[in-house]
């Protein structure tokens, strides 16, 4: 007994279609809706910084400073006894610019002063005083400000300011000496000479200071001068001060 089988009725797991024998591709497709791919063209790009590797740029502020001489001030200048000097009236104003680097606590504000706003009062009869006398009435040394500036930390209180001055002796209309250099970085901290040494206050609260500066002076072109103060020698400025910082809108 045998069997057979029907040409034309084949099974249908033997007639695979040529689109079952072709390889099925797997396509991935984007799409949105036209809302937000508007959205998505306008939005910038993220930045995924982090803290070590994210750039921290200073930071700026513009400030105006006024600075005001106040009484109990002192000079002194060669060995000879400190002038006591009342420096109430003098006055400057200015400008600073605070940069924060790196750092959370400390603001240091550059500043400069305006000369043209600078004023030193005079040592004369009326603010001075030597060996507890008032200074003779002809005497007169008047006090002409060449640079003001330096630096100010904001959060210690610490002053240091460069300070140059030419200094002018004149015995009335009689006598007038070439002008004394003065150069010296006045500060709120200590400044020591080998002959006179001074301690100053930083800022508080209220502005109140007190800065100090010695400076070497060097011989000038008049042999009585020269003489009578020793020259080259040492000088000192001691000078109780309100420095105010006020922040430009």
């Amino acid at each position: 007994m045998g069997c057979r089988i029907n040409p034309s009725n084949p099974p249908f797991l033997f007639k695979p279609s040529a689109e079952k024998l072709r390889p099925r591709l797997k396509t991935i497709t984007f799409s949105s809706s036209p809302s937000s791919s508007s959205q998505n063209q306008q939005r910038p790009p993220s930045s995924f910084a982090t803290p070590d590797t994210q750039t921290q740029l200073p930071k700026s502020e513009i400030y105006s400073v006024d600075f005001k001489t106040l009484k109990a001030c002192k000079l002194g200048i060669s060995q000879y006894p400190d002038f006591e000097y009342n420096a109430e009236g003098g006055r400057g104003t200015g400008s600073g610019k605070k940069v924060t680097e790196n750092s959370l606590t400390d603001e240091i504000i550059s500043v400069s002063f305006d000369l043209n706003t600078v004023y030193i009062p005079p040592l004369k009869s009326a603010t001075t005083k030597f060996l507890g006398l008032p200074l003779p009435p002809f005497l007169k040394i008047d006090i002409v400000p060449e640079l003001f500036q330096g630096s100010i930390n904001k959060e210690s209180g610490k002053v240091g300011l460069e300070f140059k001055a030419k200094f002018w002796f004149s015995v009335g209309s009689i006598y007038k000496a070439p002008p004394l250099l003065v150069e010296t970085m006045l500060t709120s901290e200590e400044s020591n000479g080998t002959m006179r040494s001074a301690k100053g206050e930083r800022l508080d609260e209220n502005g109140n200071c007190r800065l100090v500066g010695v400076a070497t002076v060097d011989p000038i072109d008049d042999f009585l001068m020269n003489s009578f103060l020793g020259l080259p020698t040492e000088c000192l400025a001691d000078l109780n001060a309100i420095i105010s910082l006020s922040a430009c809108s």
